[in-house]
């Protein structure tokens, strides 16, 4: 298993939970929900992350990861900046902006996934 190379984030990181349920809707306005997955794996979470006025060099090893790890789907080792724990992640899109000519600016979001 891959891990992210160690290029901090910049501030501004942003956590989503999209907790995975199903809801079941009634017709005189009741619902019922009920989580759905297995305990401890049915709340993911996304993290938007950017990387600001970092070296062309920082830019280039980040995107060479994140292209490695697309041509064959497979997730990485990371730890968010709420936790040293590391979990398992994916990352389906990503952009690059070059600021100058020796500064670039990489915005990605990373999926949590579950895997063995």
């Amino acid at each position: 298993m891959a891990t992210f190379p160690s290029i901090d984030i910049s501030y501004g990181a942003q956590k989503r939970s999209r907790p995975n349920t199903r809801t079941i809707k009634f017709g005189d306005g009741y619902e019922h929900r009920t989580v759905f997955g297995i305990p401890g794996h049915a709340n993911p979470k996304e993290w938007t992350v950017t990387w600001n006025n970092i070296t062309n060099t920082e830019a280039d090893t980040i995107e060479t990861f994140l292209n490695a790890r697309a041509e064959d789907s497979a997730s990485f080792d990371w730890s968010p900046p709420d936790t040293t724990s590391t979990y398992k992640w994916i990352c389906s899109e990503w952009s690059r902006t070059i600021d100058y000519p020796t500064v670039a600016t990489i915005n990605a979001t990373f999926r949590e996934v579950f895997e063995p």
